[in-house]
């Protein structure tokens, strides 16, 4: 039940903030708002607190780790940006040795394993196939160098894990 209430809590002061920045100066929030933001809560607590909140451990629900997911942002586009450039001229260069690599990156959460999983695939030339039972993970990888079959995390997603690791663990 704890988890349920610090989930809704949590989703429900985030939806009053972000209407509250696109809301106009002279008024904070309408009845209206608010009714709408109980409702996004109930149903965000419903459906997302067990990824938010593991049995008693509460770690999500901690704004420092919200911070930490916002900051996130800027490496993550700019690693995006990094592998758009990358891509486009592999692609017209013809400059390709696609294969799949297995990496360590020493994730224990499912949410981090998740988080970093996702920023892989979202990021042009690499797609997660597969995360095995120690939460190792199996990334096609578009150019994998020669004497780099066995890559460190790094060689393939940059500061990717260590953002999962301070977001999620």
């Amino acid at each position: 039940m704890k988890r349920y209430v610090a989930t809704f809590i949590v989703s429900f002061l985030l939806y009053l903030a972000l209407v509250a920045a696109w809301g106009p100066v002279a008024h904070l929030w309408s009845y209206q708002e608010i009714i709408a933001g109980i409702v996004v809560g109930v149903v965000v607590a419903l459906t997302m607190s067990r990824f938010f909140c593991e049995g008693s451990d509460f770690r999500m629900a901690n704004p420092v780790r919200w911070l930490w997911a916002i900051l996130y942002i800027g490496p993550f586009f700019w690693g995006m940006l990094r592998a758009n450039v990358d891509v486009a001229i592999r692609v017209i260069t013809g400059k390709i040795r696609p294969g799949i690599v297995k990496i360590s990156p020493g994730l224990k959460r499912d949410l981090a394993v998740t988080l970093l999983a996702n920023s892989i695939t979202l990021t042009p030339g690499t797609l997660t196939v597969d995360v095995d039972e120690e939460k190792n993970l199996y990334i096609h990888w578009i150019y994998v160098k020669k004497g780099k079959e066995k890559p460190k995390p790094e060689d393939v997603c940059g500061s990717f894990p260590k953002w999962a690791r301070r977001i999620a663990e």
